[in-house]
């Protein structure tokens, strides 16, 4: 299998001290060969370890064994951890597009981003609310036909909408797009995963699922003739449930994922089980994207207290997912 693609994530965040030690602890959690993505300084700066700068991806095996492969991609002179600026930030941006066109095009079997601060992002000019939307766009794919899956040892949730503000959400809900996502995750299920006829949950908007229209139509009028459509395209749905009776332990054996209205409605029970080893899973790409689900922590940078747990969880994921799909597509060849 080629080797995963890692990019760095914004410099002066802690995506490069969290990279570095996943390599470190690359034969504790029998990782795969990876390379990083991004600015070799920026590891550097915040970790003692050996980097090995390398010209192309058909390189990081011969290195991994050694050293931290790096495919370097410029940034700014000088990267300060905790410091964020213009340059390092269109340097995480240059790095996550080279990365996700190496798993396109087959150099890498799938790529793994490492956190970047949307504000930062936002301020030189970046138009998608995040990195899942910029590469849903560079793969070819419809923003409402991909899936943002939260993912843990014991849970799997799907936002329906994402960084968005709440009161705009019961606008943006629609019958199209619940379906659309249904679909999305009902296929990566099986896809990434291997799970035939995946069980999906769904979560009322409102609370008590609406009390029958009580306190809110949502339930009636968009996600009763959604779960409907899917049902008669053969997907295993159910629901629309009370999202405060969802995530119990007796409740989380009966699905295989939980979809959910808003952004705060999937992460807070994903992150509260599962803080230090969340990731984030894309659905719906031709690619095997995945990333920890933190952020830059911008605070701790540098100051070598980050917990590389996430992304050693999505480097893994990533790993298992493109293995799974290169063995489906050997069998169907």
């Amino acid at each position: 299998m080629k080797p995963l693609a890692v990019s760095l994530g914004d410099p002066a965040g802690i995506g490069p001290e969290i990279v570095a030690r996943a390599w470190s602890d690359r034969s504790q959690h029998r990782l795969p060969t990876f390379f990083a993505v991004g600015d070799p300084r920026a590891v550097e700066q915040v970790w003692d370890g050996p980097v090995a700068v390398i010209e192309e991806p058909e390189k990081a095996g011969a290195a991994y064994d050694a050293a931290l492969p790096v495919l370097p991609v410029s940034g700014s002179e000088g990267i300060t951890p905790g410091a964020p600026e213009s340059e390092g930030t269109r340097g995480s941006l240059d790095a996550l597009e080279l990365a996700v066109g190496l798993a396109r095009s087959g150099a890498a079997s799938g790529v793994c981003t490492g956190p970047v601060s949307k504000g930062r992002l936002y301020d030189i000019g970046f138009s998608h609310p995040g990195q899942t939307e910029f590469i849903a766009e560079r793969c070819g794919v419809s923003n409402d036909n991909v899936a943002m899956m939260m993912i843990g040892p014991g849970l799997r949730t799907v936002p329906i909408t994402g960084h968005v503000p709440l009161r705009d959400v019961p606008q943006m809900l629609s019958v199209e797009l619940v379906v659309n996502k249904g679909r999305a995750v009902a296929r990566g299920l099986e896809r990434n995963f291997g799970i035939e006829n995946p069980r999906l949950a769904f979560a009322g908007l409102n609370p008590h699922a609406g009390e029958f229209g009580a306190i809110g139509r949502e339930e009636i009028d968009i996600l009763e003739p959604a779960l409907d459509q899917l049902r008669e395209e053969g997907i295993n749905c159910k629901g629309p449930f009370a999202a405060d009776t969802m995530f119990h332990p007796a409740a989380r054996e009966t699905y295989d994922a939980a979809l959910c209205l808003y952004h705060d409605q999937a992460l807070i029970p994903l992150k509260t089980l599962h803080f230090d080893e969340g990731v984030n899973m894309t659905l719906g790409l031709p690619i095997v994207r995945t990333a920890p689900d933190h952020g830059t922590a911008f605070d701790i940078a540098g100051r070598r207290r980050a917990n590389p747990g996430a992304m050693i969880a999505a480097i893994g994921l990533a790993a298992f997912c493109a293995a799974h799909r290169a063995e489906a597509a050997a069998r169907a060849a």
